[in-house]
């Protein structure tokens, strides 16, 4: 049974700190990373990590405040989020894939998700 269970939204100020937690089972996933959602908006990557190598990548306007990692002692993926600003508000989403995603960016290329959990930050 493939399960991402995601945790540590919440609602901070801006510059402040969250960490959200994905903890994955079921298979080995090549490729994991988070999206995110804001109404109105369309849903788009910021951070993905090839599992493997621990490669990763990020969007340009979280680049140098998140911080993608992973444990695989427990199968858990990170995002650490730190100088939150306003535009960061969003329903942030984990996905994943057992496959090698070659373009991270596309959600389309990700078979699994996560139920997603809210962050709000207010300036």
């Amino acid at each position: 049974q493939v399960q991402l269970v995601e945790s540590g939204g919440g609602s901070v100020q801006a510059g402040g700190s969250l960490r959200l937690s994905c903890v994955a089972s079921g298979y080995t996933y090549r490729t994991m990373g988070w999206f995110r959602q804001a109404p109105g908006k369309e849903r788009e990557g910021v951070a993905h990590i090839y599992t493997r190598n621990g490669f990763t990548s990020y969007a340009p306007s979280v680049k140098g405040r998140f911080t993608i990692s992973q444990d695989n002692a427990t199968s858990t993926v990170y995002l650490q989020m730190n100088s939150l600003e306003p535009e960061d508000t969003a329903t942030y989403y984990c996905a994943a894939d057992r496959s090698v995603v070659w373009s991270v960016f596309r959600a389309q290329l990700y078979e699994h998700w996560g139920q997603g959990t809210q962050v709000t930050v207010s300036s």
